[in-house]
């Protein structure tokens, strides 16, 4: 039995291998290669020679790989230095310092000991998630892979034991450790297949081919005596181009793309390969395209240090003011005749502090004194509860049951909490396409045949559509492809039992086709399907099932739909293919024989695959499938019978969001077949620099005059809920850009299935397939191709401008689309700016063929062009550059890897769950975030203003109004727990509410709740609160007897009472700003207000020297007096007053987006349609992506066309 199955591996290795040559070419020399030796391709390679000396002078990099952002050796002063580069921890850093000389009105420990209570706790956060990367390093750098030891033997070593020149064994469904160049593998001509989603996002495997001259070394013994010297370009970061030459056996050989094998792509199909480490560790291409993990910080970190900033003007100030005024009291404290004025001062006894006769210096220490006094503006607990609540916030992002993906067991995973309130205010989402939007997986779905349309399978778009319009379920569709939509829920619930096969049509299922119009048609339409492709059948031993391994996805849909019509590929051979297929004239199943001639690959260029094959009537015809935009014009006189209802078909298709390919063949004579093969073959031989345009030239004299059959319909199965996550964030006001590696089509169907794109919305494509361009490309002037090409990308830029302003204000649609090589010039410095321009006036913009490098270029000038943050999503290496370089990356955790998720901020399972993630989570961290940091600076202000209001009272003596420990603990005991709570806790409205109305987004986008308008308000708020308490409880204590024994307040007095009502004011001011009260927060607030009691009664019991002046003042002084609780009381109330009365009023007559919801469900509006679509039409920016506009764009279309009928 082991001897069967290993013959028929062999065979298949051997099947797969004679198919691959028919479209394979030999390797030859090109421009380029004279370049080798330059400045630019000065690389040198001894393979199989790690360890000489020639090799060890070179320096190259090791192969580890690091993406922390610390070391060992740099944690300490990089970390403080992103710790002491917050402006407010550099300012209580020189207050600190300043608090151990004769100036402080404080001990030294009261400033340091919170210092480094805040700056510890900080560092050891962000020592923690590093460790977290470090981890993740350890695991990819201690992979195993074979390495060979020099003796013709292979041992496993770790990937960061790799060195230049080793030869190294990959097995199948390993990940390549390096840059590799393939030298040979288990195929016989050294092919092999390459999996590159990490690298470009495409999902269809890459071929591969080693040189002739190296495909013979198949055994690990072949090695022992191996030598080569490999000379290639320097580390670069172009995935797509590679120039080397290898010298073996006194002969050189051109290395072109085509033999290199790159870190962290995948061996697929291919049993194991050999190669010799070109490129190591932070020199491979995947690297390279990397940047280096960020320090970032959210712009409303950002903008709390201009905050800080002009507190610290306002403390300067007040100082300086404070300072002026205390030098000219002390110049004229004494008076004519030696009176004294402050004689409780003691100036004649004055050192320097308040000796009239040194008076400006007496100032200047005062100044001193006065900035220390009033730091209690800047609150020094606001960074770290911000960051206590933003790990809270975390772990609640990391326990919501509604974003753990089950079937893969992965819940959300904020990998750092800097950014939680970033989640709030997106302005633009840049998203991959493979992997991030999509699941992988084709299904055919629907195809025309002969002009009818078949097939009433449901696309996600339908579904979504079907949704929208109130139906249960989605529609099944009619024979006529109109738009009478049937509903059935039945039709959802059956599910396709056959992956890549999601088609429900009774007229052509279970042999009925025979009884069509057009049945022979149908049988070349289902046959083409069988025959024209690439893919290997493997037959299981145990249930004789067949399964089938393909290039790409499409492929495999596409001989699985025909297998399941009836027409089952089942056997390939070198140059034959075996179908089982239903015979028209006697009704049975009958095997035919297909001989295969020519297999003519798709590209990128040509948009169509052909194979020319002989069936066993001799008949000698070329089968054809492609893009309708080539296929149409190759069309025969007599073979366009069904091409208009095909387009029509072609169109409705693609507006559901589905991938459609044209098929058309045509029957060659035999005269006619000779002069292409002859022809082809001259072509594929040739070494000339031409030789792919010399391809070219004979593909298309063959590829004419073709018969239409028909039109497939396969859909990219989009991941669950990405339609409909993609609608509510487009009506949150987000806009979105698709970023992919893959090509130009395949971005745009998926442009059409997530309802980015759809029928009616105008294409600004910028591409560099013009005719003159493809000549200079030809003739291979560098210099004239680059101007020309920059002058066509510039050229069509300005057109695009040109129509959007032409289109003016009306409900006009753009969408932008790019590929890859004009993307390149649109970045450069003089045009990147226009081409934002552009880009940000258009509803959608599609980036195709992007390398990661692009891609994080991309997001960069996103980024700083518009000011405003974006969030980058991906889930692979290729994607890496552009989560680091945006505000906010988010990992997809699927199943590509965890580079993506290693580099990310946030890693969530599903695309769909970005849409709880932002429109719940993203809209609660930021209003909480945002009202925290108001608050903070509120009651800091309130806190520090009474003591520059008793200073202005005192004539700035530098005393302070309140106990040592009553100014340490303000911010630690008696105000802080309760704005951590709400940090943590409080809601506007409620998850279900942020996602029926994603308008409540735009808060954050338009960054209302953290205007400069809001934060002075709050601001405002504190000073008049603190001047109302101080001149009250001033005025109610002054000049009268404040208890029974008739006697008047002193220091101690006045400002426990102060201390008392800023205790309850700060804390119902919160209870006001609430607006969803838990059990935890009626703790905090409450329990504040206690502990401010008990602190009071239990510090003033202990001996007078520790708690000096507070020594049993409330039990002795405060609380026997009636009128202190009524001071209280009165104050209370009438510094709350303004705050309270000025809310009523904005709610009732101003509501913010968040305060007409909660209107909405006060009373009890919240289902009823019309008002909750007056309230959806506060919108700020219309939605012009998403199943709603869609649907609106169809609304408007038959609103225009009801006149004409």
């Amino acid at each position: 039995m082991a001897g069967n199955g290993t013959k028929r591996r062999r065979r298949r290795l051997l099947q797969l291998s004679k198919l691959y040559t028919l479209t394979c070419s030999k390797a030859c020399f090109k421009q380029d290669h004279s370049q080798i030796g330059t400045p630019g391709f000065s690389r040198v390679v001894y393979c199989n020679e790690p360890d000489s000396p020639e090799s060890d002078s070179r320096n190259y990099s090791d192969n580890y790989v690091r993406t922390t952002k610390y070391t060992l050796a740099t944690f300490l002063p990089k970390s403080l230095f992103e710790q002491f580069r917050r402006v407010a921890n550099f300012y209580f850093l020189v207050t600190g310092v300043l608090s151990f000389t004769p100036l402080a009105p404080y001990t030294a420990s009261s400033a340091i000991v919170p210092l480094l209570f805040v700056i510890g706790a900080t560092m050891v956060k962000e020592g923690v998630e590093d460790w977290r990367r470090k981890k993740q390093d350890i695991e990819v750098n201690n992979r195993k892979v074979k390495v060979h030891r020099g003796d013709g033997s292979f041992d496993s070593k770790e990937w960061k034991t790799l060195s230049i020149g080793d030869i190294v064994k990959v097995e199948k469904n390993e990940f390549f450790p390096a840059d590799l160049v393939l030298l040979s593998s288990s195929y016989e001509d050294a092919i092999c297949y390459v999996e590159t989603m990490n690298l470009d996002g495409e999902t269809n495997l890459k071929v591969k081919q080693g040189l002739e001259v190296t495909s013979s070394l198949k055994e690990e013994f072949s090695f022992k005596k191996f030598e080569a010297f490999v000379k290639c370009e320097d580390p670069n970061a172009n995935l797509y181009s590679f120039v080397g030459t290898m010298e073996l056996k006194g002969a050189k050989f051109p290395l072109s793309p085509q033999q290199l094998l790159l870190r962290d792509s995948k061996l697929r199909n291919t049993d194991f390969i050999f190669g010799a480490v070109i490129f190591t560790g932070h020199d491979t291409k995947v690297i390279q395209n990397s940047t280096g993990p960020p320090s970032k910080r959210s712009m409303i970190e950002k903008k709390m240090d201009k905050i800080i900033y002009l507190m610290f003007f306002m403390v300067v100030s007040m100082a300086f003011i404070g300072s002026v005024i205390f030098g000219v009291t002390t110049r004229d404290d004494f008076e004519d005749g030696g009176v004294v004025k402050r004689w409780y001062l003691r100036p004649d006894s004055s050192s320097i502090f308040f000796d009239p006769k040194r008076a400006p210096v007496a100032s200047f220490y005062h100044f001193l004194t006065a900035v220390m006094l009033y730091s209690y503006f800047i609150p020094i607990s606001l960074y770290v509860s911000i960051e206590i609540v933003k790990v809270l916030q975390s772990i609640f992002i990391n326990q919501d049951i509604h974003m753990y993906y089950e079937e893969a067991d992965k819940p959300a995973r904020a990998r750092t909490s800097n950014l939680n309130e970033e989640l709030g205010q997106v302005d633009t989402i840049l998203s991959d396409k493979t992997g991030t939007l999509t699941c992988n997986s084709m299904e055919f779905i629907k195809c025309s045949v002969a002009g009818t349309a078949y097939g009433r399978g449901v696309t996600e778009v339908e579904m979504t559509m079907g949704r929208r319009k109130g139906s249960t379920l989605v529609f099944q569709g009619n024979e006529s492809g109109g738009d009478d939509l049937e509903y059935s829920k039945e039709a959802i619930a059956e599910e396709a039992t056959v992956k890549g096969f999601n088609f429900r049509d009774e007229r052509v299922m279970n042999g009925n086709w025979v009884t069509e119009a057009h049945a022979d048609v149908i049988q070349k339409f289902f046959r083409l399907l069988a025959v024209c492709h690439t893919v290997i059948p493997e037959v299981d031993e145990d249930n004789g099932k067949i399964s089938y391994e393909a290039e790409s996805p499409d492929e495999a849909a596409f001989v699985i739909a025909a297998r399941e019509l009836g027409f089952e590929f089942f056997n390939r051979t070198q140059s034959t293919i075996s179908v089982r297929e239903l015979d028209l004239v006697t009704g049975k199943r009958v095997e035919r024989l297909y001989k295969v001639l020519n297999v003519l690959e798709f590209n990128s260029t040509r948009k169509r695959m052909s194979v020319i094959v002989q069936d066993e009537d001799g008949k000698l015809l070329l089968l054809c499938k492609g893009a309708d935009n080539v296929m149409f014009e190759r069309l025969s006189k007599n073979g366009r019978e069904f091409e208009e209802e095909t387009r029509e078909h072609v169109n409705e298709y693609a507006d559901a969001g589905l991938r459609t390919l044209i098929l058309a063949y045509r029957e060659l004579d035999e005269n006619e077949y000779k002069l292409f093969n002859e022809s082809i073959i001259e072509a594929k031989s040739s070494v000339s620099a031409d030789r792919e345009s010399l391809i070219e030239e004979v593909t298309e004299k063959v590829e004419k005059d073709l018969i239409l059959l028909g039109a497939t319909a396969v859909e990219d199965k989009l991941q669950n809920g990405v339609p409909d996550c993609i609608d509510k964030l487009a009506q949150a006001g987000i806009k979105i850009w698709v970023l992919t590696g893959d090509k130009m089509e395949t971005a745009i169907n998926i442009g059409f299935s997530c309802s980015l794109l759809r029928q009616d919305m105008k294409q600004i494509i910028i591409n560099l397939e013009t005719p003159e361009i493809l000549l200079l490309e030809k003739t291979g002037e560098k210099d004239a191709i680059v101007k020309a090409s920059k002058e066509s990308v510039m050229l069509q830029i300005i057109n695009g401008k040109a129509q959007l302003k032409y289109s003016g204000g009306n409900s006009d649609a753009f969408a932008l689309i790019i590929d890859g090589k004009s993307l390149a010039y649109a970045l450069d410095d003089d045009i990147k700016h226009i081409f934002l321009e552009l880009a940000v006036g258009c509803a959608s913009v599609i980036c195709c063929r992007s390398s990661p490098k692009q891609k994080a270029l991309v997001t960069r000038l996103v980024k700083s062009g518009n000011g405003k943050t974006t969030l980058a999503i991906g889930d692979g290496a290729n994607d890496v550059g552009m989560l680091q370089e945006a505000d906010i990356g988010i990992g997809i955790s699927g199943v590509e890897g965890m580079q993506a998720v290693m580099s990310s901020d946030i890693a969530i399972a599903q695309f769909r769950y970005l849409e709880r993630l932002l429109l719940v989570h993203g809209h609660w961290c930021y209003r909480r975030i945002s009202t925290m940091i108001c608050y903070f600076f509120y009651k800091n202000i309130t806190f520090g203003f009474t003591l520059f209001l008793y200073e202005a009272y005192t004539t700035f003596s530098s005393t302070p109004a309140y106990n040592d420990w009553f100014l340490s603990l303000y911010n630690v005991f008696f105000s802080s727990l309760p704005v951590i709570a709400l940090g943590v806790f409080d809601q506007d409205v409620s998850a279900r509410f942020c996602l029926k109305f994603p308008l409540l987004y735009q808060e954050g986008v338009q960054n209302v709740l953290f205007s400069w308008k809001r934060i002075l308000g709050w601001m405002f708020n504190g000073f008049y609160s603190a001047v109302i308490i101080f001149y009250l409880c001033k005025s109610s204590l002054q000049s009268q007897a404040f208890n029974k024994e008739g006697k008047t307040v002193g220091r101690e007095i006045l400002g426990g009472t102060m201390y008392t009502c800023i205790v309850w004011v700060v804390n119902l001011q919160m209870a006001l700003a609430i607006s969803y009260f838990t059990l935890i927060q009626h703790i905090v607030i409450w329990g504040s207000i206690i502990v401010w009691y008990f602190f009071m009664t239990v510090y003033g019991e202990i001996p007078t020297r520790i708690s000096t002046n507070a020594y049993r003042v409330f039990v002795e002084a405060l609380a026997p007096s009636l009128s202190y609780w009524v001071i209280t009381l009165f104050v209370v109330v009438t510094t709350l007053m303004p705050y309270f009365i000025y809310s009523a009023i904005q709610m009732r007559f101003f509501p913010m987006y968040h305060g007409m919801i909660q209107w909405l469900r006060y009373e009890g509006q919240c289902h009823d349609p019309e008002y909750c679509d007056m309230v959806r039409q506060r919108s700020i920016r219309p939605t012009t992506v998403g199943f709603t506009a869609r649907l609106e764009a169809k609304k408007r279309s038959v609103r225009r066309s009801e006149p004409e009928s």
